[in-house]
């Protein structure tokens, strides 16, 4: 029998969703489960956004130009606009969600073998991403006690090699929630200046910041033209995460015309999704006032929720919709498992992310979570008390294990 690849081979399992079939088999026991593990929002897709879909007329559904409809790059670019961020219509090659934003990128800039540098915890698909186009991503972690904030410029420059093309970074940050201020993305652009790296960022959770904070752009930092690459979707910002619409833009004319040969390669974008995504785009920036306080209003109710359960280590997000929770346990992996298998309250659970798969360096987020927290403060309220029930729990039947395992050692 032939043997599937190594690529294949060494591809890891979703943390986000590879405890689904869990979920699914407590559901059929008629057992509620509150999803925690999944950064999809529950908000209503706007409703321009659906009309547009719904009205969509053309009678021939057409493959799209291989950059996107210029009624949506044109939109894109007076977006950016608004933002204070200075992209030309060429300067934007529309994609299909962010995730090809990134595989574009990271194949325009770098051969197999090379690295990006990463600070990790980070969004796991990264690790994906980077296995099939064949780079290695260099991890620096980043900690739950100083807020995952970016390390000093002198600790980031160690990590750059020979083989370094660029650096990777999500602002606000998925999973950490962290919002990265402006002197942060000055010393990563200070680096790459110094070194010609790219920088490559992800900025899919650009209105979420919360606090009164504010977002910042690596295209808003003097002199990255050439260094800078922008990811972008509308997948969060507008609650239309099957739409599959994103964004790659660069003010770099070498790397947009990499990217094209790709987009050319995979032909188009979604073009019914096109037109859905142009009406979102060009509604009244006002739209995210009451999204954003909602959202605040969830965050609060996470943080009120985790502060039940004696031992966790956790510092309030600032932005995105995500938090890494150090537990107070050994195992958070079968601890999210055994969730969905042996703890039942109120004849609800909750499902959570293990946080490992987050990690490059082994042995890291072990006893790490990720909690999403697009559920309305309701569900929220019960899902974050089954959780503090849940890990006070766990605690103590670790405890108990590791009490009778010594005792079994004792008696051997």
């Amino acid at each position: 029998m032939k043997k599937i690849s190594l690529r294949a081979e060494e591809m890891q399992a979703s943390p986000i969703r590879k405890l689904i079939p869990f979920a699914v088999e407590a559901r059929k026991k008629g057992i509620t489960v509150y999803p925690l593990n999944i950064g999809q929002p529950d908000i209503h897709t706007p409703l321009p956004i659906r009309e547009a879909i719904r009205n969509f007329d053309q009678e021939i559904l057409a493959y799209s130009p291989s950059q996107g409809e210029d009624f949506l790059v044109e939109a894109f670019s007076g977006y950016y606009h608004q933002n204070n961020i200075k992209l030309a219509p060429e300067d934007i090659i529309v994609t299909t969600g962010g995730s090809e934003a990134i595989f574009f990128a990271f194949l325009s800039i770098c051969d197999p073998g090379d690295e990006i540098i990463v600070f990790e915890p980070f969004y796991t698909n990264y690790n994906g991403m980077a296995l099939e186009s064949g780079i290695t991503l260099k991890a620096i972690t980043t900690y739950a006690e100083d807020g995952f904030q970016l390390p000093a410029v002198e600790v980031i420059e160690k990590a750059v090699s020979s083989r370094t093309r660029g650096i990777l970074i999500c602002n606000p940050n998925n999973p950490t929630g962290t919002v990265y201020p402006a002197k942060a993305l000055e010393d990563l652009a200070f680096i790459a200046k110094k070194h010609d790296l790219y920088i490559i960022a992800d900025e899919v959770y650009r209105e979420f910041t919360y606090d009164g904070l504010h977002h910042t752009s690596i295209l808003q930092i003097a002199g990255m033209d050439q260094h800078a690459i922008l990811i972008d979707s509308i997948s969060k910002r507008y609650a239309a995460c099957g739409a599959r619409i994103g964004v790659v833009a660069s003010r770099n004319k070498l790397i947009m015309a990499a990217c094209m040969k790709f987009a050319q390669a995979r032909l188009s974008s979604p073009t019914v999704e096109q037109w859905g995504a142009r009406a979102g785009i060009l509604m009244d920036p006002s739209y995210f006032t009451p999204i954003l306080e909602e959202y605040q209003r969830r965050r609060d109710t996470v943080m009120a929720g985790l502060a039940k359960a004696p031992g966790v280590v956790c510092e309030v997000p600032t932005g995105a919709f995500y938090v890494i929770v150090k537990l107070p346990i050994k195992n958070a992996e079968r601890f999210a498992q055994w969730l969905l298998t042996d703890f039942v309250s109120e004849n609800s659970t909750v499902l959570v992310a293990p946080a490992a798969g987050f990690y490059v360096t082994p042995g890291l987020g072990l006893n790490e979570i990720r909690i999403s927290y697009v559920l309305e403060v309701a569900k929220l309220e019960k899902a974050m008390n089954l959780l503090a029930k849940a890990i006070i729990l766990f605690k103590k039947i670790e405890e108990s294990e590791t009490v009778s395992e010594k005792a079994s050692t004792a008696n051997a």
